[in-house]
């Protein structure tokens, strides 16, 4: 696995991390969904945006509301009520569920608080989990960024990115 402080920032901007994703996933004959929240779509809409992608992307959710969640994919509600919608269980249950909805074998799950509003002590702004399914094993990963909404949305994008890269390597 490459180090993800080795992934130069200019790589991280520039559309080398969605091709190497498509690429990947075309080696590794394997199929790729996603459930964002915070990210509202730009993950899979960055992941179509390179040649290919038809073949391994097979579906993305947009499940903003705890509703969609549970109703969609799985998310127990013990668990939004528990831990809340932006935490490590849910951004879990997101992966998995959306990859056995979508019957693939990656699904990843994006779950947090943009701003600028929306953010407490426990839970500020910029707290995002990522949760990826891969083959049976789900890993979650806790990041805080700053900036903007659109920063936050986006660097999620690339962290994503990024930690899949890790995984599939």
């Amino acid at each position: 696995m490459i180090p993800l402080e080795q992934i130069e920032e200019s790589e991280k901007c520039s559309g080398l991390l969605e091709q190497r994703v498509v690429t990947l996933l075309s080696e590794q004959n394997l199929h790729i969904c996603c459930a964002e929240s915070c990210t509202g779509g730009l993950l899979s809409a960055s992941l179509i945006h390179i040649s290919g992608a038809s073949d391994v992307l097979n579906e993305g959710y947009i499940t903003y509301s705890n509703e969609a969640k549970h109703r969609l994919l799985g998310v127990r509600e013990d668990t939004l009520a528990r831990f809340g919608a932006v935490s490590l269980q849910t951004a879990a249950q997101m992966a998995a569920g959306v990859a056995a909805v979508a019957h693939a074998e990656i699904g990843i799950g994006v779950t947090g608080i943009a701003g600028p509003t929306g953010g407490t002590p426990e839970k500020p702004v910029g707290l995002v989990y990522i949760g990826i399914f891969c083959k049976g094993k789900v890993t979650v990963t806790e990041c805080h960024f700053s900036g903007d909404r659109l920063t936050v949305r986006q660097s999620s994008v690339k962290e994503a990115l990024a930690l899949l890269i890790r995984i599939l390597e």
